[in-house]
């Protein structure tokens, strides 16, 4: 146990810093503070969790931190990367992997972006049930930036600029929005870069 937790403060506390690999994307279009961005695909290892959103960042992440630190057939390790995002899984969605203790008000998944050299063919299989592998095809997000500290009512407020820039715009979206993550608990608020995506329509 201590080995383990000793790999997670070697491996994590530098995550998420500038040079954490990212998934590829180039920007399509600028509009005030939104990039509306075009994401290559690339691979997740995911869980939902049955919890409070505030709290299913804590529950999620020791069970992905264990298929990264090589808790997998193979026991293959990885190198952080970043965003790890966390969105809101209605019920009404078809799930395709063992979600922990679902209730009818759905759930909060958890995704941990693999490096880009990793497919589905090639990644290890998870020895945690609850972990899912997914592809996640190529899409257009619009995104907005902002630094400071991960709540809620940050998370509404520059929502609500996201939604109120691209209505402005003609803009479309659809499906729920993703909170992306790109810093250590630790980092100052002021250092800290939070995104929050809306799939484009």
């Amino acid at each position: 146990m201590l080995r383990f937790l000793s790999k997670i403060l070697l491996l994590v506390f530098p995550w998420m810093s500038q040079a954490a690999e990212e998934p590829g994307y180039r920007v399509v279009q600028t509009i005030d503070q939104v990039e509306v961005r075009q994401y290559n695909p690339y691979v997740v290892a995911q869980v939902v969790i049955d919890s409070k959103p505030e709290d299913a960042g804590n529950l999620a992440f020791p069970i992905l931190a264990g298929y990264i630190f090589g808790k997998n057939k193979g026991e293959r390790q990885f190198e952080m990367t970043a965003p790890v995002t966390q969105s809101r899984v209605p019920m009404k969605m078809e799930m395709t992997a063992p979600v922990t203790h679902v209730n009818v008000e759905g759930g909060t998944q958890i995704q941990f972006v693999l490096p880009r050299t990793v497919n589905l063919e090639s990644a290890p299989e998870p020895l945690d049930s609850r972990i899912q592998l997914r592809q996640i095809p190529a899409r257009q997000w619009a995104v907005i930036r902002y630094s400071g500290a991960w709540s809620a009512a940050n998370d509404e407020w520059y929502l609500s600029k996201l939604r109120s820039t691209l209505k402005s715009n003609s803009l479309s979206t659809k499906g729920e929005p993703v909170l992306a993550r790109y810093n250590r608990p630790l980092t100052p608020r002021f250092m800290r870069r939070n995104e929050i995506w809306l799939e484009m329509q």
